[in-house]
């Protein structure tokens, strides 16, 4: 066991994946096969390997700093079919439910900037959003979260004001701590507290497609259904890559492994460091003719416990749909199930797990105003339709942001750990200012994102000793 952690990777899934509510709603979108040139380009000033947020937003900052650079970016199945085009809609920052674990482990300067550039980074998405009219049915409100029990309560008590002790900004935060109120607030029944501050839900392959579409036209090379399979130096130029790919090589100056969850398997040193973890989201359509149902009017994370999570994402500018995610009580069976069956971590073709879809069930019908009382609401199968996606899980929970150590002119922008919506605007546009050869405090980023050969050895290490990953978002 000292080990497993290093062997925890993989590729994508070739055929068989789950289709997410995302994917479903683009089928037959010309972009999700695209191929900007039928044979591959066999050399390019930049290749990147990845064409979800991460991929996509990278080759715009790039673009954007040397329009004249000539990138490829390849995807191994349909555009934006990971993890990007498999969560559950949301864009929120965390203003203050991680900031104790984070001080506990990174001190307090860093723990601020965390949630500092989780806030900086919903504003810039939510700008260039309303900037550039991009169509990805983009809802702006409150985001609550909810503590259910009074373990949850004390704990979110205790984090909120050890922020507020430490300087972090509150000002912004509606707090509600009356019970009754706070069941009024949020139209979950047993609600102990409410935070409330913006956040937003959109639809994610739509904005990173809104991206890719224009920097195909401003020259960005596409290339899907192609799997990077290994890269080497260049046998010709030991300053430049060569990115094999089962329809061909393509040799360049510059390598960007932005596939988060699967960068591992791709590039040996990421092992241990990014561990793939698939994860469960479940949509629920309410009946429209029905009275009685809850006006859930923004985002939720309901806090459950210690650890704990359901997020809620009601659709407020889609169709209607009510899509639960995060790691609730029954994710616990899913990770015991992945302890004896490592090979599945990599599997996004699970289309549900029983425990996950129960707990989701006893949640709402018990906590959602109206659907106890309607016969459809109570039926198990109403709480079937699920898919999956692979997070990139962190050793250390938060994102690798750098130049891979030993390795120049390769970067990485990856292990998002479940929460890469509210950070790979702002990394990605950070990651390209670093390849520019500027220094790390020109990206504003916290330094702990930073990949560097002291971080990636002792989270080694600790894995060594431990084979401890943590596994919730």
């Amino acid at each position: 066991m000292a080990y497993a952690a290093f062997k925890n990777y993989g590729f994508p899934k070739r055929t068989g994946y789950s289709i997410s509510h995302w994917l479903q709603s683009v089928e037959g979108d010309p972009l999700l096969e695209h191929r900007t040139t039928s044979e591959l380009p066999q050399s390019a000033d930049v290749v990147i390997i990845g064409s979800g947020m991460s991929g996509t937003t990278i080759a715009k900052n790039i673009l954007d700093t040397w329009p004249e650079r000539k990138i490829v970016v390849l995807e191994a199945r349909l555009f934006c079919s990971g993890a990007t085009g498999r969560n559950a809609g949301h864009c929120k920052p965390d203003q203050w439910r991680g900031f104790v674990n984070y001080e506990k482990d990174f001190g307090t300067e860093q723990a601020l900037k965390i949630l500092y550039n989780e806030q900086q980074t919903w504003t810039e998405v939510v700008r260039y959003i309303n900037e550039n009219n991009v169509d990805c049915e983009l809802w702006t409100g409150d985001t609550l979260d909810v503590p259910l029990d009074s373990w949850a309560a004390e704990l979110a008590k205790e984090t909120f004001e050890r922020y507020k002790a430490a300087g972090g900004k509150v000002d912004h935060i509606k707090v509600t701590q009356d019970p009754e109120e706070a069941a009024k607030i949020s139209q979950i029944k047993d609600a102990q507290a409410c935070y409330a501050w913006p956040g937003s839900t959109l639809h994610p392959w739509k904005f990173a497609a809104h991206v890719m579409r224009d920097n195909i036209m401003r020259g960005v090379n596409l290339q899907t259904n192609t799997r990077a399979t290994a890269i080497i130096r260049s046998e010709k130029n030991k300053h430049k890559w060569v990115v094999k790919t089962e329809r061909g090589d393509v040799e360049c100056l510059k390598v960007v492994h932005a596939s988060n969850a699967y960068s591992s398997a791709l590039e040996p040193s990421l092992r241990g460091l990014i561990t793939p973890c698939p994860h469960m989201c479940n949509k629920v359509v309410p009946p429209k003719e029905s009275e009685g149902f809850s006006e859930l009017k923004g985002s939720y994370g309901v806090l459950i416990g210690k650890e704990n999570l359901i997020t809620i994402n009601p659709r407020l500018n889609g169709d209607g749909a009510v899509l639960f995610g995060g790691s609730n009580p029954g994710q616990n069976d899913l990770l015991k199930w992945l302890e004896n069956n490592s090979n599945r971590r990599t599997d996004d073709g699970m289309t549900g797990f029983d425990s996950i879809s129960k707990a989701v069930q006893e949640f709402a019908v018990k906590e959602l105003k109206g659907w106890s009382t309607d016969d459809m609401m109570r039926r198990e199968e109403t709480y079937k339709h699920a898919w999956s996606g692979i997070l990139g899980l962190s050793a250390d929970g938060l994102p690798f942001v750098g130049q891979l150590p030993g390795l120049p002119g390769q970067w990485v922008c990856a292990g998002h750990h479940g929460h890469g919506m509210a950070r790979i605007f702002t990394a990605s546009s950070g990651l390209v200012k670093l390849m520019g050869g500027s220094p790390w405090s020109d990206t504003k980023l916290p330094e702990v994102f930073q990949i560097t050969a002291a971080r990636a050895e002792a989270l080694k290490e600790g894995l060594r000793k431990s084979s401890a990953v943590q596994a919730r978002i």
